[in-house]
């Protein structure tokens, strides 16, 4: 079987695909159609079912893989799937393989936070580590989960990998300006993120959880770290300093203003800008994708 990615203009085509989208439309005629996206390991592409869309609707669920079967065609220079039939595939392909995955062995990258950690000398902060790192649902999570849906990292693993490159970044800062706190900027290098780990549900697709489409995945990051400092007894100094750092890793937090941030914090937020850019550009995709 094909992925999408392979699908040529002018052929027929069927495979096993997840439901990205699926959206009721009327065309210039007024006659109702299907306007759906498709996505597998390989990419996603628009299609459209303009018989018995109703019917079709009911069979389309959102992050449900399907086996479709139509044409491709070519409409404005992009691929375009005229669909023709749909049918459940819940028993013919397991989920993971329908979400890209990264390159990078996942479990390999985990192995690179536990060792940054056990090089972080500041006892709070390598506890505080060491529950989060402990904690066997959070760690898997931590390997699995993307950073984007269809920005950078987007893809399993990617949450980890973006993670160590942040981290290592943050370390060659620290041996051009010894000034600053390598524990701390360690320490909030490797969390940073961890608020992925409840803002993505992974399946067939990647989907924004509840918590995560309402609160966003650095209020969610705050409370799994302020957590974590709290179960590791973190003094309330180191506590706020690196919960500062998580905190602006996107920019001020209103109402603050940038002149705000302590080195770490800002050290930290023009890293992790510049990792997610370079990425970004390399693959040729959006620097941040939807906005969790």
């Amino acid at each position: 079987m094909n992925g999408l990615a392979q699908i040529a203009p002018g052929t027929p085509f069927e495979g096993v695909f997840a439901v990205r989208e699926v959206e009721r439309r009327l065309s210039r005629a007024g006659k109702p159609f299907l306007s759906v996206v498709l996505s597998d390991a390989t990419g996603s592409a628009r299609g459209v079912i303009f018989d018995q869309p109703d019917w079709f609707a009911e069979r389309l669920t959102l992050g449900a893989p399907v086996r479709v079967a139509g044409r491709a065609e070519q409409r404005g220079g992009r691929l375009e799937l005229l669909i023709s039939h749909v049918r459940p595939a819940d028993d013919e392909l397991e989920d993971a393989r329908l979400v890209p995955r990264s390159h990078r062995d996942p479990d390999e990258l985990f192995g690179f936070v536990l060792h940054l950690a056990d090089e972080v000398g500041d006892q709070g902060l390598r506890r505080t580590l060491g529950a989060l790192t402990g904690d066997d649902q959070l760690a898997a999570l931590w390997r699995q989960v993307p950073c984007t849906r269809s920005g950078h990292h987007a893809y399993v693993g990617g949450l980890v990998e973006h993670t160590v490159g942040v981290a290592a970044l943050c370390q060659t800062l620290c041996t051009w300006h010894p000034r600053v706190d390598a524990d701390l900027l360690v320490t909030a290098a490797l969390v940073h993120d961890l608020g992925y780990t409840r803002a993505w549900r992974v399946g067939a697709t990647f989907e924004a959880t509840e918590e995560g489409r309402l609160l966003g995945h650095v209020v969610l990051g705050l409370q799994i770290v302020a957590d974590a400092a709290r179960r590791a007894e973190l003094e309330d100094s180191r506590r706020l300093a690196l919960l500062h750092c998580v905190a602006w890793h996107h920019g001020p937090p209103p109402p603050a203003a940038a002149h705000q941030a302590s080195p770490e914090a800002l050290a930290l937020m023009r890293l992790n800008a510049a990792e997610v850019q370079v990425k970004a550009r390399l693959e040729g995709a959006g620097p941040d994708g939807p906005a969790l």
